[in-house]
C-alpha cells in the first residue's frame, strides 16, 4: 500500500543542502509516493498581527500548506539551521499556517533531519523542532542529523558517500510508517 507523504527542506535555498538530503533519504522510503514541496513556493509577506488584521483571513498559500499537510499520510523535513534556529522563510511559513490551527501537523507521523557543513550537522536546530513538534500536533517517528555536510554526500550522484551513514538515513526514513518506530 502506498502512503503519500509531503516532503519539503525548511530553507528557501536554490542550492539547499537540506533539500538534497531530504531528496535522497525519500527515494530511500518505501511504500510511499513522495510530494517534494518548495518553500520558494509557499512566499508569504512577514507574519504580524497586523497585516493578518488586514487579510481577515490566513493568505491562500498558507491554507494550501496546511491543506496538503491534511491530505498526507506522512510529512518528512529537513531544517536548515540559520543561527542555530529556524530558517526565518521556513518561520514565517510556520507562523502564517499555524494561525489556521495551532496543531499544524494535524497528527501526522513525521521524520525530521538536519545537516550543515558543521561537526553538528544543524543539531540546535533539529532539537528545537524536536521539542516543538510535538506540541504542535506532529508525531515524531524519527530523526537525524547529518554533520559535515560536504564530506560525506556525493552531489554528483546525489546520494550519501558514506556506507554507515546511508544505512542510517535508510533506517531513520523507514521508521515513517513503521509499526514500531522506536
Amino acid at each position: 500500500m502506498n502512503r503519500r507523504v509531503i516532503a519539503f527542506a525548511a530553507s528557501s535555498s536554490r542550492r539547499s543542502i537540506n533539500k538534497r538530503l531530504l531528496t535522497c533519504a525519500c527515494g530511500m522510503l518505501r511504500d510511499a509516493e513522495v510530494e517534494i514541496l518548495d518553500l520558494n513556493d509557499f512566499e508569504l509577506p512577514l507574519f504580524s498581527v497586523d497585516r493578518e488584521d488586514d487579510y481577515g483571513e490566513p493568505p491562500p498559500l498558507a491554507r494550501e500548506l496546511f491543506d496538503r499537510i491534511g491530505a498526507a499520510d506522512g510529512i518528512v523535513i529537513s531544517f536548515a539551521e540559520h543561527n542555530g534556529c529556524y530558517s526565518a522563510a521556513y518561520k514565517n511559513l510556520y507562523d502564517w499556517v499555524s494561525r489556521i490551527d495551532p496543531k499544524v501537523w494535524q497528527g501526522k507521523p513525521m521524520v525530521l533531519f538536519a545537516t550543515s557543513p558543521g561537526g553538528r550537522g544543524g543539531r540546535s536546530v533539529l532539537d528545537l523542532a524536536l521539542a516543538q513538534v510535538p506540541r504542535y500536533g506532529g508525531e515524531v517517528r524519527a530523526s537525524l542529523s547529518l554533520p559535515r555536510f560536504g564530506d560525506y554526500f556525493d552531489v554528483e550522484r546525489g546520494e550519501i558517500g558514506d556506507d554507515a551513514l546511508r544505512a542510517e538515513v535508510d533506517k531513520t526514513i523507514n521508521r515513517l510508517f513503521a509499526e514500531d518506530p522506536a
